[in-house]
């Protein structure tokens, strides 16, 4: 068996938290991220020749935009979802929304492409007792699964548009590019594995002992077990999987879509769709909150499909507000009562047991095998 860096295995403590995911950094972040909110507010109300821009922000739907914190909501219990089914069924419900939402609260805030969340959790799950082997492969299963219905609706979408199944394509250049890059990737990402066999662990004595070379140990092990673990699941058809996946993302793409109705716009499916998925690399700008890479991103794509560009930046700065400030106040509260709790020395990952064995257990035991 593969080892695992000294470092990764040793005990935690609430006290080692790393800085960056320290309350006191993430408060810091999300005053941050409100000072450069209202100056942003401050230029749209401002700034001459935005009143086309002014006047659907006064004139948005209260009903739609009710409904697109609503389908907030479902995207944030979907991602919890998704995160108890990979990480441990048999955990405490409670515990997983905390873990799985303060995951969320620092994705929002922290300007690292998502890495903050999935830090804080591995954090969270080592302090809880789990094994550092475990959360390794789990995280990279669980990166997988959560890219799977990105991934799968940009082919699909691609495929439906080469087909005429969604009548004219507004801009066919950027479908079918941005569809054989998500086909190629999906294909690299399942080979990975064996083409990391094929890259053989090299054991010196001298790279033994450096925690560059530990680090990259634990790196192949986690990608040896978890893309695995990730195919394993699928296979098996957890409905947690597949609704947690396909919930997240669909639901968030429906926030955007209500947005755009409360300023009076229906974009078709299929630029919604295509425009969201290839909009949202613009998040992997490493900025707080992706406050411009995720608003540009969006903006850029949808307006290259051709969607009128005022209603279009109303739609995507009022789905931003949403899908930021909701999950970051409520993972805030969860993060909180986690800290506390791990603090108390309580264990609540100990029950986790290996992904395979658990799925083995809990498919034998049925539904009363998994508390709540």
């Amino acid at each position: 068996m593969n080892e695992v860096p000294e470092q990764v295995r040793g005990e935690g403590s609430a006290d080692l938290m790393p800085d960056r995911l320290s309350p006191r950094h993430i408060r810091r972040r999300m005053l941050q991220l409100a000072a450069l909110g209202a100056v942003i507010a401050a230029v749209v109300f401002a700034v001459p020749g935005l009143g086309e821009v002014r006047s659907r922000l006064a004139h948005a739907s209260p009903g739609w935009l009710v409904l697109a914190v609503a389908l907030e909501l479902l995207s944030l219990l979907s991602y919890v979802l998704i995160f108890r089914s990979v990480f441990c069924p048999r955990m405490r419900g409670r515990v997983s929304f905390q873990i799985a939402t303060s995951e969320l609260a620092a994705n929002s805030v922290l300007p690292v492409s998502g890495a903050g969340g999935l830090a804080l959790g591995a954090w969270a799950l080592h302090r809880g007792g789990m094994s550092a082997e475990q959360i390794g492969r789990k995280t990279v299963a669980f990166f997988f699964l959560t890219s799977l219905a990105n991934v799968s609706l940009v082919i699909v979408f691609a495929a439906l548009y080469a087909l005429g199944a969604l009548g004219h394509d507004p801009n066919p250049v950027l479908t079918y590019v941005f569809g054989a890059l998500a086909l190629a990737a999906a294909v690299v990402v399942l080979g990975l594995p064996a083409l990391v066999r094929r890259v053989p662990a090299k054991r010196s004595g001298r790279e033994q002992a450096g925690r560059v070379a530990a680090a990259l140990r634990f790196a192949r092990h986690s990608v040896l077990e978890g893309v695995p673990d990730a195919v394993l699941l699928l296979r098996r058809g957890s409905p947690g999987v597949l609704v947690g996946s396909f919930g997240t993302t669909v639901c968030d793409i429906a926030v955007l879509g209500a947005a755009y109705h409360a300023v009076g716009v229906s974009p078709p499916i299929g630029v919604l769709v295509l425009g969201y998925l290839i909009g949202m690399l613009g998040g992997n700008v490493p900025v707080p909150g992706g406050i411009g890479g995720v608003d540009g991103g969006l903006i850029g794509a949808l307006t290259l499909f051709h969607e009128p560009l005022a209603a279009t930046t109303v739609a995507v700065l009022t789905y931003h507000a949403i899908s930021l400030w909701l999950p970051a106040l409520i993972g805030s509260v969860s993060f909180v009562r986690l800290r506390a709790a791990l603090q108390r020395d309580e264990r609540p990952a100990v029950i986790c047991m290996p992904l395979a064995d658990s799925l083995d257990a809990v498919t034998s035991l049925g539904p009363s095998a998994v508390p709540s």
